[in-house]
């Protein structure tokens, strides 16, 4: 979805689903940089009947997927729709038609190893033009139908390339432009620091009572950054209230 956006423009998508890893929270731009985070990581569960990663289960269903656009604008576009299933490709599919009125197809997909690293992971978001005909819609439902779950086509080790000309036809993918996708955090002392200016100076005068420094981890990248007294003292002479 980054990957839509043009220039500067930014995204953030937000999931709640009740489930036992909490939140998912993701940020990304136009660049093909991403970062996100899950509340409780460390969750565990048995897999599903098939055999795979039980997703339903662990994102939960009594929730929301939230969108979050920059595009530069005054106010961002923002779009909410209740989660259908707690299989993401199924929310985002309801998603891009519900809130943007896209018809679309979306599929994602992960492989674990045996110690819950992250071995591969992928998916697509295929979307029709205005006017497409009605024969072309109905030729690529039954090619997406028909085809293995993104999944097993990463663990077959196909390029993105040729997952879209098993979904699609090789006569039918014509490659526009290719992205590198990185993991890229933009957190920064200041940006802490500007947060906990923003909590007020009672709040700041507590931590220098009580600990005399700060500690502030990011959720994102889990890089630490260090307050000391003189830096707290310094973030009450510039807070409000």
């Amino acid at each position: 979805m980054g990957a839509m956006l043009k220039g500067d423009e930014k995204i953030t998508i937000k999931v709640e689903g009740g489930g036992p890893i909490g939140v998912i929270l993701v940020d990304a731009n136009a660049h093909g940089e991403v970062r996100g985070y899950v509340t409780n990581p460390q969750t565990h569960f048995d897999l599903n009947k098939k055999g795979k990663l039980d997703v339903r289960r662990a994102v939960g269903t009594d929730g929301t997927l939230t969108v979050v656009k920059d595009l530069g604008l005054r106010e961002n576009f923002s779009g909410q729709v209740p989660l259908v299933s707690g299989e993401l490709g199924e929310d985002f599919t309801y998603y891009f038609a519900a809130s943007e009125q896209v018809p679309s197809a979306v599929g994602v997909g992960v492989l674990v190893n045996p110690d819950n690293t992250i071995l591969a992971s992928g998916g697509f978001i295929i979307q029709l033009m205005p006017g497409t005909d009605e024969k072309v819609i109905s030729e690529i439902e039954n090619k997406i139908s028909d085809t293995a779950p993104i999944s097993d086509l990463i663990r077959q080790g196909l390029s993105p390339e040729e997952i879209l000309a098993n979904l699609l036809g090789e006569e039918n993918v014509q490659i526009l432009e290719k992205m590198a996708v990185r993991f890229e955090c933009t957190c920064s002392k200041e940006k802490f620091a500007s947060a906990m200016i923003g909590l007020g100076k009672q709040e700041l005068r507590d931590m220098i009572e009580e600990d005399g420094q700060a500690e502030a981890v990011c959720h994102f990248c889990r890089e630490k950054y260090h307050f000391s007294r003189e830096d707290l003292e310094q973030m009450l002479e510039e807070a409000k209230g």
